[in-house]
C-alpha cells in the first residue's frame, strides 16, 4: 500500500487524549488537532510517498508483495506525528497540505512487505 522514496515542535501543556464512546482513535487523532495545548512532534517525514490499491493476497501466512502492487492512488508526504500520548502516521497531500489518511500506531497497524524494505501496509 505504501512505498518511500526517501526517508515541530509546539509548546504547551499536554492532556492525554480520551475517547468518547463510539470513537475511533482515527477520529479522537483528528479532533486532537483542533486542541492548541497538546504538544505535537513529527517524529518523520517521508516525502514522494506512494499509496497503493491492494490486491487480494493469495494467502494471509504469505504476505503482501509489493511486486503486485500497480494501481496507484495517490501520492505526497508521510509523516509519523506523537500528539500527547497517541503516535499517528498521517498521509499528507504535498500540494494542499490537507490530510488524506490517518493511521494510529497500534498492535497490528503496520504489516512488513515481503519482497521489500521500503514497502509497507498501513491498516
Amino acid at each position: 500500500m505504501f512505498k518511500s522514496k526517501s526517508s515541530a515542535a509546539k509548546t504547551a501543556a499536554a492532556k492525554p487524549m480520551t475517547s468518547a464512546e463510539g470513537d475511533s482513535d482515527t477520529a479522537i487523532f483528528l479532533k486532537s488537532l483542533k486542541d492548541p495545548n497538546i504538544i505535537e512532534r513529527v517524529r518523520v517525514t517521508l516525502k514522494n510517498a506512494h499509496v497503493f490499491k491492494l490486491p487480494p493476497r493469495q494467502t494471509v501466512s504469505v504476505g503482501w508483495r509489493g511486486a503486485d502492487w500497480r494501481e496507484k492512488v495517490w501520492q505526497g508526504t508521510v509523516k509519523i506525528v506523537e500528539r500527547g500520548d497517541t503516535t499517528a502516521i498521517l498521509l499528507v497531500d504535498k500540494e494542499k497540505g490537507s490530510i488524506f489518511a490517518v493511521c494510529p500506531v497500534k498492535e497490528g497497524a503496520v504489516d512488513r512487505c515481503i519482497d521489500s524494505s521500503r514497502y509497507f501496509v498501513l491498516r
